[in-house]
Formats: structure tokens, sequence, C-alpha cells
């Protein structure tokens, strides 16, 4: 059997020293909006070749929208986490000329911290990533049942003397 695949894809190549993962921004239908947060962000899976020095990626939007995706591209680097936007229309992705300003808070803990505070949507996307820098995999949270607002939660464990970078989707409100 043969399966066939209708999605989008196109390629970046990250330098030595860096690490490139891309998220698609999801709108919440409206008809969910009243128990689901404005957004969530869904990880594009990829598959990588290596270059000499470099890496080039081949990224994978499974459910690309009829008219346009917004997406964020975080590319990690040693010490810093560049963050840009970008648009995939039809068959073309346009980036952002300008890394993006971000408004941050930093979380230090000499002792293992836990996070609870994000809710779920209904088909389990949340609005809230929160990514190891060093592999750039994403902190994945144990799921709990909150008995006091009747929701399922997550909370993520993170190591204490270890940075974090964490991210979210918000109006400008």
């Amino acid at each position: 059997m043969l399966e066939t695949w209708e999605g989008k894809h196109f390629s970046i190549t990250d330098p030595k020293g860096v690490s490139t993962v891309i998220y698609q921004i999801n709108k919440t239908a409206k008809e969910d909006l009243e128990n689901a947060p404005k957004y969530t962000l869904e990880r594009l899976g990829y598959t990588e070749e290596l270059r000499g020095e470099m890496r080039r990626k081949t990224f994978y939007v499974d459910f690309p929208s009829n008219d346009k995706d917004q997406l964020i591209i975080l590319s990690f680097g040693k010490e810093k986490v560049i963050v840009n936007t970008a648009i995939l229309e039809g068959n073309k992705v346009s980036i952002s000329k300008k890394p993006m300003p971000l408004k941050f808070e930093n979380l230090y803990s000499e002792q293992e911290h836990e996070i609870k505070d994000f809710k779920y949507t209904p088909n389990l996307k949340r609005p809230i990533c929160i990514i190891d820098p060093e592999t750039t995999e994403e902190i994945k949270p144990t799921l709990y049942f909150d008995e006091n607002t009747n929701e399922v939660r997550g909370k993520c464990k993170l190591k204490p003397y270890k940075s974090y970078f964490a991210f979210e989707i918000r109006d400008k409100k």
C-alpha cells in the first residue's frame, strides 16, 4: 500500500553550532475559545542531512491551511536564541528580516522545580513550550486532572542549575 502525503515542506541550512526548530502557530476555532487559549503551537517534524560543517534541515507542514500559515523559527546557538517569524503562503516561505523583540523572564533555581500552570485545549495542544536549549528538545509535561478547576493540566520538572527556553504566543494586549 502506498501512502501519500499532502503537506508542504521547505529547507533551511544550520551553520555549525546552531540548531533550528520551527513551530506552526494555530489559531483556536471560535467555538473552542471559551475553554482554550487563543493560539496553540505545533512543532514541525524534519529530516536532516550533513553538508560539510552545516546541516540542511527539511521541515514538514503536515496540515497547511488554505490561506497562509504563521511560523516561529527558533535558532539555538551557544549562548542565545534567535527568534524569527515567517509566513508559509502557497509554496513560498517569507521570513522576517529582523528577529522579533522578546519580553522574557529568567527562571533559575538551585532546587528541582515544577511548573504547573498550563491548561490544555480539548485536543491536548498547549499554548506554551519549554525547550532545553542544549538539545533543542521539548520538556514533555506530565498530565494531571485538576479537580478544583475540572481541567486537564500539565506540569514539567525542571532540573536545577540549568537554563531553559520557554515561550507562548499571545496578542499584543
